[in-house]
């Protein structure tokens, strides 16, 4: 009998296809299809190098098998198998595999958002991976308007009809938008992930549209070309992508929401689906929303129009007035984030750039341990519940 090993595997129900993992890997056992991001244990050296890369924890998966999963069976797959039923003995030898060093790195990736994420329970069933790169949907443009007057930060509001195509997706979830043309090798280019910014029943209700939130990044390839985008013109999309970033569909659930920049844009579509569904009975949300200054925060006008008592905000500026950052005004809202962290109906997203993951752990863990309480065992018990939640990139 073959001695059992550890595999390591991508989930392809959380996988968002960013890539990032493969574009990581030092050893190029990572590839893909138009379906799978698959990883090839012939050439995995169990590195770890993937893993505190992944926005999602998809890659955070293992098996232990006496005969590895081929490239051809995980590129097949839409869920991961269950582990093999190998016996105690042979598990456990299997499980030795992973040494001291790679147990290491493993704890570290976990600190943060690496933990294996998990939807809320009450969340619905996402649709995954229904259109592809050999089989994107087209889409067309219907409107592209300017929400910042900072030169420096040209944000868009992007809107996609779908047309007859059927496109089911949620809160929560992204697309990937192909740019036209080929990189240097002549290839075509891989899609680029983004968050949509509408709800579910589209950005205008009952019509199959869907809403982007895009930022113009300086010598972006995908950016600049969304930025530019005109009405009438056609787009190539995939998704769509996300299995775990989704709200509760329970009424009672408060949602806690931090974000920087074009991470509002998964807020602002949990924002819109409670304000078309349940309204201001809901059990609450709060947003610490951060920018430089009140011209370059998307949405500033609208999120003004949003009744207090369905929305408490936050709108910090680091370059506007007194320096403040978002974990700055967690820390300033000392009462009322402890009673939220302490509430086991508190869902927690964290989406925007990921330099503020960093300043909102430590910010969480200064209140949680002010009140005795542990932060890293709290967001572990709320992680495994389906109530913590981070996109940074």
């Amino acid at each position: 009998m073959n001695k059992p090993i550890k595999q390591h595997l991508i989930d392809p129900e959380i996988c968002i296809r960013c890539y990032t993992c493969e574009m990581s890997c030092p050893v190029g056992a990572i590839e893909h299809n138009d379906d799978n991001v698959v990883i090839n244990a012939d050439s995995c050296d169990l590195c770890m190098a993937c893993i505190p890369v992944c926005p999602t924890g998809s890659i955070d998966e293992w098996r232990v098998v006496n005969k590895p999963y081929s490239l051809e069976s995980q590129y097949e797959w839409e869920e991961l198998p269950e582990q093999e039923d190998l016996g105690q003995d042979e598990a456990a030898t299997g499980l030795e595999a992973l040494d001291d060093a790679m147990a290491a790195l493993l704890a570290d990736a976990h600190k943060g958002a690496g933990g294996k994420a998990k939807a809320p329970a009450s969340a619905a069933k996402p649709t995954i991976n229904m259109y592809n790169l050999g089989h994107p949907a087209t889409a067309t443009v219907q409107g592209n308007f300017k929400l910042t007057d900072d030169p420096k930060h040209d944000v868009r509001h992007i809107i996609l009809d779908m047309g007859s195509l059927p496109f089911p997706i949620l809160e929560g979830q992204s697309v990937g938008v192909i740019p036209p043309g080929t990189d240097t090798e002549g290839k075509p280019h891989l899609p680029r992930l983004y968050s949509v910014s509408s709800p579910r029943d589209g950005e205008r209700p009952n019509f199959n549209n869907i809403s982007l939130t895009v930022k113009r990044e300086d010598n972006g390839l995908c950016s600049n070309y969304v930025c530019n985008l005109e009405k009438g013109d056609s787009v190539q999309v995939t998704g769509p992508f996300g299995a775990t970033f989704l709200m509760p569909s329970d009424p009672d659930a408060r949602l806690l929401m931090i974000c920087t920049g074009t991470g509002a844009a998964p807020m602002r579509s949990f924002t819109m689906r409670r304000q078309r569904t349940i309204g201001e009975n809901s059990g609450g949300m709060t947003i610490f929303f951060g920018a430089r200054s009140p011209e370059s925060l998307p949405y500033f006008g609208p999120l003004s129009k949003v009744p207090p008592a369905l929305l408490e905000q936050h709108l910090v500026y680091s370059r506007h007035g007194e320096k403040e950052y978002v974990q700055d005004r967690i820390l300033a809202e000392y009462e009322k984030v402890s009673e939220l962290l302490a509430d086991p109906k508190t869902h927690i997203y964290i989406c925007g750039l990921r330099g503020m993951e960093e300043g909102v752990d430590r910010a969480f863990s200064t209140i949680a341990e002010s009140g005795g309480e542990q932060w890293a065992a709290m967001r572990d018990v709320m992680r495994e519940d389906g109530r913590y939640h981070v996109e940074t990139y």
